[in-house]
């Protein structure tokens, strides 16, 4: 218990801003100032202990706080790190009174700090990194995890045309579209020949689903990027929307099965713990949804290898000296376990 405390502490909080990643902060100030409206400094800028993307500031005022999120400075690949896209998102889903911080004002000038960035409402309350959730108790365990799966088909039965984020994503099949997408992130950033991802790069665009519906997708949708309110078990603000676009909610509902297979609830007591079973997680959601529960094996792949394509884009920055984390390098080395695993699931699913 006390590990997973310390794991809580370890990651949430802030710290002085890292060298490389300093910003002007009397331009920060000004523009601020002219874009955020009730404003008030004297400023006060840290910089956040968790996340390794895009690094995030807390931008602290006498009178209330804020969060900056930026793109990295350096060498980025086309698509990565598109902040006004996670301000888009944030800012329509607002408006539905869905759990997601208050968006106050993007900047697409790279001339005020030296990369485009956006002001976000700093959401208090509480964030778990450990999924057994070993501060709360058993009654809390289920409410909280209750409520991260209904948030979650609660964003799935937006229709996306009727909040302004028709044009949010490409039209066409989503899985086809992800599977290319990871696959050329990863050769973009390649360091090493994985055979398993070269099986996995041929096999998974010929056997892709057929999509059935269009919702918004978050893409990264898991315990720590969320935030719990401060003493009721109920998701306050969901974060993190960097790889948010328009897609077949299977991705992100597939993905949140998968966490019952990964280290920290994988092995655990669920029952002791009360906390659901992945049979019970699936229930909740699909009661709320009305979607039935597919073969799992094709999209538990699809998700390893997007993983893999996601950590080798880390190893890449880690090469490239543009990573923002020092738990990067640890990211990094997990490119060969998760394309062995993901070749396992393709192989349930009938690969050869």
């Amino acid at each position: 218990m006390a590990d997973g405390v310390r794991k809580d502490e370890e990651f949430s909080g802030t710290r002085e801003v890292e060298e490389r990643h300093r910003i002007n902060e009397a331009n920060l100030d000004a523009w601020m100032k002219e874009h955020v409206e009730g404003y008030q400094g004297p400023l006060t800028v840290l910089q956040f202990k968790g996340g390794q993307s895009n690094p995030t500031y807390k931008l602290q005022t006498p009178g209330r706080a804020y969060v900056m999120r930026r793109k990295p400075f350096g060498k980025l690949l086309p698509s990565a790190h598109a902040v006004d896209r996670e301000f888009r998102v944030i800012a329509a889903l607002g408006k539905q009174n869905f759990p997601v911080a208050k968006a106050y004002a993007l900047c697409t000038d790279d001339a005020v700090i030296g990369s485009a960035f956006y002001i976000m409402s700093m959401e208090e309350g509480r964030v778990f990194w450990d999924p057994t959730l070993p501060s709360q108790e058993p009654d809390a365990r289920r409410k909280i995890f209750t409520s991260k799966i209904e948030t979650l088909a609660k964003l799935h039965l937006f229709n996306p045309e009727a909040i302004g984020l028709g044009d949010f994503g490409k039209p066409g099949n989503y899985f086809a579209r992800q599977v290319d997408r990871w696959t050329k992130q990863y050769r973009a950033s390649e360091t090493q020949h994985i055979e398993e991802f070269e099986k996995l790069a041929e096999w998974l665009p010929k056997t892709v689903p057929e999509q059935q519906r269009v919702s918004i997708v978050h893409g990264d949708y898991r315990l720590d990027n969320m935030i719990f309110h401060a003493t009721e078990p109920r998701v306050q603000a969901v974060l993190d929307w960097e790889l948010s676009t328009l897609g077949d909610p299977m991705a992100d509902f597939t993905y949140l099965l998968m966490q019952w297979t990964m280290p920290g609830l994988a092995g655990a007591d669920l029952k002791a713990l009360n906390i659901p079973s992945q049979d019970e997680a699936a229930e909740i959601y699909c009661k709320v949804t009305g979607i039935p529960v597919p073969d799992l094996n094709w999209y538990f792949s699809y998700n390893l290898f997007r993983l893999a394509g996601i950590t080798q884009g880390i190893a890449g920055r880690v090469r490239d000296g543009t990573a923002a984390n020092a738990k990067a390098l640890e990211s990094a080395k997990r490119t060969v376990p998760l394309s062995q695993a993901a070749w396992e699931y393709a192989q349930k699913a009938g690969a050869v």
